[in-house]
């Protein structure tokens, strides 16, 4: 069924990632996660970081803080993820404007949708495979991702976000291509003991 609003996006795609934060075992927060360097809790201090002050800074617009990502990174999560939801609910930010250098100007809803929903897509497999569990990626959300960064891959190389490419057979389904696309190893399975 197709996502109509940024709002409704956001709902699904963050309500899946709170999964993954839901069911990370005991003391996996500081399991190895497939990004380099990173461990599980790092996912979330990661979401948690940037996006805060990225809205703060362009639209004027402050949400919640909530707990530290290192005293509780499930609350630090649901925390930014209500305040998130509740933004995109209110139809007083509909028509509110994002400016950034890099970006231009951007309305609010769409901002959030192109950068932070995307964003938290991507990195429930990393929580997902870091906490041993299945990611589960959307297929279709998955292919459509990978067929609108596909062409500016040199951009996005050059942003310092994502590593470089990981081969993956032609044949691979949406997921996998994906993964490989952004820089992770499709392989990659978080080591126990």
């Amino acid at each position: 069924m197709p996502v109509s609003t940024p709002a409704e996006e956001f709902r699904q795609v963050a309500g899946r990632f709170a999964e993954v934060v839901d069911a990370v075992p005991e003391g996996a927060w500081d399991a190895p996660a497939p990004v380099e360097g990173w461990v599980a809790r790092d996912v979330v201090r990661h979401l948690v970081g940037w996006f805060p002050p990225f809205l703060a800074g362009g639209a004027g617009i402050e949400l919640p803080a909530g707990p530290s990502v290192d005293d509780d990174p499930a609350q630090a999560w649901r925390v930014l993820q209500d305040g998130v939801q509740a933004l995109l609910d209110d139809p007083a930010y509909a028509d509110r404007t994002l400016s950034n250098p890099h970006i231009g100007e951007v309305p609010v809803p769409q901002a959030v949708a192109q950068f932070f929903t995307a964003d938290v897509f991507m990195h429930t497999w990393d929580l997902a495979r870091a906490t041993g569990q299945p990611a589960r990626l959307d297929p279709a959300r998955c292919a459509e991702m990978l067929a609108g960064m596909e062409p500016i891959e040199g951009l996005l190389r050059g942003s310092g976000q994502y590593g470089p490419r990981v081969a993956v057979p032609d044949d691979a389904d949406a997921e996998t291509r994906l993964v490989g696309f952004i820089g992770r190893d499709p392989a990659w399975t978080r080591s126990v003991g």
